[in-house]
């Protein structure tokens, strides 16, 4: 994976510089973390209020969506993988694990679908990844994966889960984010 430099292009709007408006969307995001810290993601794009404001009642509802949390946060994780999104991947990780995503997992996220170990239906949820990443659609053979356990509402889902976090992977790696201290790097695969 191609290193992310830590030199953001927008750096994050500091506390001292924030409005009433700005602390507001802030809070309405989540607020700080629990060490008290306000993530650099939220921090930059509250530049842009009016996205940011828009933006964050989808992603909080892809967050509290149909899709069981391990099995958000494995697409999520390959998604940031796939895009070399180091950000994305060291806040993941955090919630992955409180997900019950173990470290060995976390590895063989970054090795892909068809690293052993993995069931079929968590190989089959990297593969969505996969194929979306690199072709815009799942095969049938995918869907036909995902659609033995999924409803329609779960299978509605799950490519727009896999988009956002595209979405937020070519944000974060456009503008460089600044990496959250303490926050996990990608696994060295050599």
């Amino acid at each position: 994976m191609p290193h992310q430099p830590d030199h953001p292009r927008i750096p994050p709007l500091p506390e001292a510089e924030r409005d009433a408006y700005a602390r507001e969307l802030l809070d309405f995001a989540g607020g700080p973390d629990g060490g008290g810290r306000t993530p650099n993601l939220w921090t930059t794009l509250v530049r842009h209020p009016g996205l940011f404001r828009r933006w964050i009642p989808f992603g909080g509802k892809l967050l509290a969506g149909k899709i069981p949390i391990r099995d958000r946060e494995l697409m999520i994780l390959r998604t940031a993988w796939r895009c070399g999104a180091e950000y994305e991947w060291g806040q993941h990780c955090r919630i992955a694990r409180q997900a019950g995503v173990t470290d060995e997992e976390l590895i063989r996220i970054a090795r892909g679908p068809a690293a052993p170990g993995w069931d079929p239906f968590d190989a089959a949820l990297l593969q969505a990844v996969d194929e979306l990443h690199d072709d815009s659609r799942l095969t049938d053979e995918t869907w036909a994966a995902l659609a033995g356990r999924y409803d329609e509402k779960q299978l509605i889902e799950l490519p727009m889960l896999i988009g956002q976090y595209h979405l937020v992977a070519f944000t974060m790696n456009t503008l460089r984010l600044e990496h959250e201290t303490g926050a996990d790097r990608f696994p060295d695969l050599r």
